[in-house]
């Protein structure tokens, strides 16, 4: 019995509670009464899994079906896989400790492309066929989908994946379900299957499309077959208030990286920064009302014990009602001794009333992002803050008791000079004077600003998907010179690993050819590529090496306007027009206003009936 192998390797390895289900709020159906079974894989450790908020919303709302069941999967540490592999167990679902193969569905989020290697290593845990070509004409196989952010661009993993669920899954996935449990009433093959799963709006199956390439190695001609569309409509929630919210969460027996509350107000961003993928891929913009969060955010608290709720957005201050938002939740979070945690804010709108409001909440850091230290640079990108904006709100944080701020910054952004990394410097010295030219600030306390800096990395769907890439070593140089030219130890930087980037950049504008490097480095012992600790760039180099694939092909070239792009045939409602406009407007490091001020006509809307809330609710333009 396979219950019974995996209770006795638990007490072999460390945090064995990763592994046993039974937590507060999981769900346990009796096998027998149920039409279709679905895995929700988390390609990483039950920690960062169980932090994520879209797991927990599909989860509950799968079983929220009586003849649904959804399980959790994450990917086991090195001594558990290590142990399983010794022992021939199998990977297992948490809730029934059943192997993969003994579900319908097995699906997979797709949060960063360092996690691609753990999707593989995951399917070979449960001893289903890496490739979807080997996966039989049958539906006895789980069938094998993803989704997330990363799939605004699913080639790289396209041999792998048999369905790829583009967009916001609430109103899909019981959608594909459905179809799933029809046809395997019917017996029908695999392959019909697929073909009628690619008619769902959001569901692309890439084993229906060919894609032909150039000689130079570009794309020549993406083509659909068998009736699926040309272009696959990315999925949008038309309406937050009325959508599937859970009315629990899964409580964890270990501490997790988010272990508290965590309600979503809003989706999209207000403010078009060029760099940023997910400001622009979960556009249009769409909130919730005030009273709805509330009430769901009182009842989550409620049945999870929590002491601590987090709003989650892209930016939590650009939420319109925000200081009405804490005002109703402060009245019942703050007897019952709640914490309210509101990350995500934006400088130019951190205002006094906002700052009185955070002051009634457990006092912590405040996290705002520069992203770039000259004005120039945050023209290009289109942050739309100033030097004034920036010291300002330090100024208000200080004056409030804050004495720790976190700027985040990035470099290697397009026309970046050493000048605007210099820059970063200068700025983060301007705060730390700032604190000691306040003669409001707290009596007796130093200033602590902890600088991350990340490394840029074009993305799809954004006005810089066409950039290059710095190469690793003028990165490397850039964060010399920051550290060369800091003259404080008030400053404390922290770097993003090259070498990790440089692979990021390389997989987030792939295309399918990369499937082939991907099996390569999981051949070669590649696993947890976002771990610092595990991260194995020699088995990547090699990889590559033995696909005879240029990493500076998709890392460090420029595209053409023309050129088709592999991700071209997924349409995520911005329109290529507005992004080579913005494009070409960086390049003269001109700004475009935010979405209230106003509709710079992005297409988003066209998803989404041609409604966004950015400027009036429900407001078509």
């Amino acid at each position: 019995m396979l219950k019974e192998k995996i209770e006795r390797i638990l007490p072999l390895v460390q945090k064995p509670a990763r592994y046993t289900g039974g937590e507060l709020n999981s769900v346990v159906k009796d096998k027998k009464t149920v039409d279709i079974r679905f895995a929700f894989c988390f390609p990483d450790t039950y920690e960062i899994g169980m932090s994520h908020l879209g797991i927990k919303i599909l989860y509950s709302l799968i079983n929220s079906r009586e003849n649904y069941w959804g399980e959790r999967v994450f990917a086991p540490d090195t001594d558990m896989e290590k142990i399983m592999r010794e022992r021939d167990i199998p990977l297992f679902g948490l809730e029934s400790r059943d192997a993969l193969t003994d579900f319908d569905a097995v699906g997979f989020t797709l949060q960063y492309e360092l996690s691609f290697t753990n999707v593989l290593n995951m399917l070979d845990l449960g001893k289903i066929p890496l490739r979807s070509q080997d996966r039989g004409d049958t539906l006895d196989l789980p069938i094998i989908v993803a989704g997330g952010p990363c799939v605004c661009n699913p080639e790289p993993l396209a041999d792998f994946i048999d369905a790829f669920q583009i967009g916001e899954g609430e109103e899909m996935m019981l959608e594909f379900l459905d179809l799933l449990n029809d046809y395997k009433k019917q017996g029908k093959p695999r392959k019909e299957f697929l073909i009628a799963a690619s008619k769902i709006e959001g569901i692309y199956v890439p084993s229906l499309y060919d894609v032909e390439y150039n000689d130079d190695g570009t794309i020549k001609s993406v083509t659909a077959r068998c009736g699926a569309p040309e272009r696959v409509n990315k999925r949008v929630v038309s309406d937050l208030d009325n959508i599937f919210y859970p009315e629990n969460f899964v409580v964890p027996f270990v501490e997790v990286v988010h272990d508290r509350v965590v309600h979503e107000i809003f989706r999209g961003c207000i403010r078009g920064c060029r760099f940023c993928q997910a400001g622009f891929w979960y556009r249009p913009i769409r909130e919730k009302s005030v009273e709805t969060i509330s009430k769901q955010s009182q009842r989550l608290a409620c049945t999870t014990g929590y002491d601590e709720l987090s709003l989650c957005s892209l930016s939590s201050s650009d939420y319109t009602k925000i200081t009405e938002l804490l005002e109703e939740l402060l009245g019942w979070a703050s007897p019952q001794k709640i914490n309210i945690a509101l990350p995500s804010l934006r400088i130019d709108n951190f205002s006094d009333e906002l700052k009185e409001k955070l002051a009634l909440v457990r006092r912590s850091g405040l996290t705002f992002a520069a992203e770039a230290g000259t004005q120039r640079m945050r023209n290009v990108i289109n942050k739309n803050i100033t030097e004034d904006e920036i010291l300002s709100t330090c100024r208000k944080a200080f004056t409030g008791g804050w004495t720790a701020v976190k700027l985040y910054f990035m470099v290697g952004l397009p026309t970046e000079t050493d000048a605007d990394v210099i820059g970063i410097n200068e700025l983060s010295q301007k705060v730390v004077n700032e604190f000691y030219n306040n003669p409001d600030k707290p009596k007796g306390k130093g200033v602590s600003v902890s600088a991350g800096v990340s490394s840029f990395v074009p993305k799809p769907c954004t006005p810089f998907q066409w950039e290059p890439q710095d190469t690793k070593e003028e990165l490397h140089r850039k964060q010399q010179l920051l550290l060369e030219t800091c003259t404080t130890k008030k400053i404390t930087f922290r770097f993003h690993n090259t070498d990790l980037t440089f692979l990021e950049g390389v997989f987030a504008r792939g295309d399918r050819k990369l499937c082939n490097v991907i099996e390569a480095a999981y051949n070669n012992g590649c696993t947890f590529d976002s771990w610092d600790d595990k991260f194995n760039y020699d088995g990547w180099m090699k990889a590559f090496d033995e696909c005879g694939i240029s990493t500076q092909f998709y890392a460090n070239r420029r595209r053409s306007y023309e050129e088709i792009l592999p991700w071209d045939h997924i349409n995520s409602g911005i329109k290529k027009s507005f992004l080579i406009a913005e494009n070409e407007k960086a390049k003269k490091a001109q700004t475009t206003g935010h979405c209230r001020q106003q509709c710079a006509s992005c297409g988003s809307n066209s998803l989404n009936g041609g409604k966004c809330d950015a400027l009036n609710k429900n407001m078509v333009h």
